[in-house]
């Protein structure tokens, strides 16, 4: 039995239908729970939720220190990257979305980083390259994680960066213990990776991964993070760590060199929204994916949700039909915007939703659709949410994309690089052409929900094209369904894969449907006799936080799922 499967299906009730037990059914019996794993997590001062516990704890500790809600994200971003270096680093990029409770605006920022100059579509035509490869020095582009952090703190910080970076560096020095689920995903990446310069020196310093429970050091890194909180974003980028990155890019054939480094920059950004029932869902505009669960929430605003059921056939097939929808147009208009003319105002407009939703078909799964006449996948990722006692609230990602990256771990300076140029395509009419200096489509995205002009809920879930289904998944559960908090994120996810593709590949025949175990079979039995292909029940079904406040308690709801190693905490 694969290792996904068994922590997915352990926790759910669902249709009537048990998966094994979970370990709280008596809870969920009483309070009427029935998807959820465990209770919500409340607390009146602040609230952290990430996918590592050593990392909640790190935030809560900067947040007791006086920290804003953004120390504390950054402090427990650079814990993840030591301690869940399988979905994120330094080497990566960084989206946020940020309430500041002061202003009361919410602000977006955009941290991915570009490709190198070098990177023409002339260089792979001329090299006979017809696809970028996953792996290497070919697929490097511009980390942007580090300058995303000097960016939100240079806005909202209120310690130093040296006491933000501090817990990290101490545990990258003085070893952790590694948690179950990334002792799995390092295993997997040692066979992908183990071979590249660099990356045995600073993974595998006895020969092997750390298993479950192992002590495990990073002092390489911890130097690199000691260099970044003493001298600034600018060593990073200009200084001694950016011209070793530069040395070793170039002895490995790379294309990212020290000037694409040094003339990098995040984006501030505005974050576009759409309402679904009352709730105004924000997510930011492209390069990334985020407008996609905007377009399914739209499509789906015009069926009756709730009265299909959570788990039903109908449910699994209308939403499938509206991801599809969605996703025809991801490929078709989702690009760098300082590159691309994207029409984000009409692919997100109820006008234009009206007119898609008229394409599904109630008892037929299509095989093919349009994208829509708008005139103008396997990443991993961690998310995290924090929200401080002054209001403010943190939704931010990070990933290195396929796993670890790309497997180039440059020097001795403790990360992997990301392998996001992997996306461009190498046609020269698609939106989402390689370019030199092009941010290339991305699947990371960070979520915040606004009800009536006040801040509700900060969420994201990871996982590559999942992300968008599962936001929306996530908001349909929680006002269709009346799930809670914790509930919405542990009920059973819907992935439906095989949509056209940001690299302007597709699948034929409508894709494949992924439903995690907890479907019954009869619902199973339904959808494949309208058309739908299944696939199997262990795929990526993302990970997902969230905080939640109660503005008339004055308090925070924390959740973080059952499919990570994480924990949500507050005090």
């Amino acid at each position: 039995m694969k290792y996904s499967k068994w922590i997915i299906s352990f926790a759910f009730l669902v249709s009537g239908v048990t998966v094994m037990a979970a370990p709280n059914l008596g809870y969920d019996r009483i309070a009427g729970h029935h998807h959820a794993s465990r209770s919500e997590v409340i607390a009146p001062h602040g609230m952290a939720a990430t996918s590592q516990p050593l990392a909640t704890q790190i935030a809560l500790d900067i947040l007791k220190a006086g920290g804003s809600a953004v120390d504390a994200a950054i402090a427990a971003n650079a814990a993840l990257g030591l301690m869940e270096p399988t979905g994120n680093g330094i080497g990566g990029d960084l989206f946020a979305i940020v309430w500041d409770a002061e202003k009361k605006e919410l602000v977006g920022l955009n941290a991915s980083g570009r490709a190198p100059k070098a990177m023409t579509l002339e260089y792979f035509q001329e090299r006979g390259i017809d696809v970028i490869p996953s792996f290497g020095p070919l697929p490097v582009s511009v980390p942007g994680t580090v300058d995303g952090w000097f960016e939100l703190h240079g806005r909202y910080g209120r310690l130093d960066m040296a006491e933000i970076l501090a817990p990290t560096i101490a545990y990258a020095r003085e070893g952790f213990p590694v948690s179950e689920v990334i002792a799995y995903y390092l295993q997997s990446n040692k066979a992908l990776l183990g071979h590249f310069p660099g990356f045995a020196e600073t993974y595998m310093p006895g020969g092997d991964v750390p298993k479950k429970g192992e002590m495990f050091k990073n002092p390489r890194l911890a130097n690199t993070l000691t260099a970044i909180a003493e001298k600034g974003r600018d060593e990073f980028y200009k200084g001694d760590i950016a011209k070793r990155i530069d040395a070793y890019m170039a002895e490995q054939g790379g294309l990212l060199n020290y000037d694409d480094l040094a003339t990098h920059e995040s984006e501030w950004v505005t974050p576009v929204s759409t309402n679904y029932r009352g709730w105004d869902v924000y997510e930011l505009p492209p390069n990334g994916q985020g407008i996609a669960a905007l377009q399914i929430l739209n499509v789906l605003e015009g069926f009756d949700i709730a009265a299909m059921g959570f788990g039903s056939a109908e449910y699994i097939h209308t939403f499938v039909e509206a991801k599809k929808l969605a996703f025809e147009d991801r490929a078709k208009y989702y690009a760098d915007m300082d590159f691309v003319d994207v029409p984000v105002e009409t692919l997100i407009s109820k006008s234009y939703a009206n007119v898609r939703r008229d394409l599904i078909k109630a008892d037929e799964a299509s095989t093919s659709l349009p994208a829509g006449d708008a005139k103008l996948e396997s990443g991993d990722t961690i998310y995290l949410t924090v929200a401080d006692a002054s209001g403010n609230m943190v939704s931010l990602i990070q990933s290195n994309y396929r796993g670890m990256g790309s497997g180039m771990t440059p020097g001795d300076l403790g990360f992997v690089l990301q392998d996001r140029a992997e996306v461009f395509a190498l046609d020269a009419g698609h939106a989402n052409v390689v370019a030199g200096g092009k941010r290339p489509f991305h699947t990371i995205i960070p979520a915040f929900v606004m009800k009536d002009g006040e801040p509700l809920m900060s969420f994201g879930l990871m996982g590559g094209s999942m992300q968008p289904q599962g936001h929306a998944q996530i908001v349909i559960n929680m006002i269709d369904f009346g799930m809670n908090l914790q509930e919405a994120g542990d009920a059973a996810r819907i992935n439906h894969t095989g949509s056209s593709q940001p690299t302007g590949t597709t699948m034929a025949d409508g894709g494949v449907v992924h439903l995690e175990s907890a479907f019954s079979a009869e619902t199973r039995t339904k959808l494949e006799a309208v058309g739908h292909m299944l696939g199997d029940s262990d795929g990526s079904f993302g990970g997902y936080q969230a905080i939640m406040w109660d503005k008339e308690q004055g308090v925070y709801y924390g959740a973080s799922e059952v499919r990570k190693d994480g924990q949500a905490a507050g005090y």
